[in-house]
């Protein structure tokens, strides 16, 4: 996989992330001091956090692999 498809893949889960999260401070959940820790959409806001992570990890990887081979 290249580093410009994992880069729209990271692209693709920012947006999702945007529009839960908006959704997110509308819920009335959210006026509560614990409201996040019981929330469906905080669950998979976070899911998407470490999906985004592992791919930004896998482009770091990806680019250090190139930077070697141009030496």
């Amino acid at each position: 996989m290249s580093i410009d498809d994992l880069q729209d893949q990271v692209d693709k889960l920012l947006d999702e992330r945007d529009k839960l999260e908006e959704i997110c401070d509308t819920l009335p959940q959210c006026e509560e001091d614990d409201g996040c820790e019981t929330c469906e959409t905080y669950k998979k806001i976070a899911e998407i956090d470490e999906k985004i992570e592992e791919l930004e990890d896998k482009i770091e990887e990806l680019m250090g692999e190139e930077e070697d081979n141009e030496d």
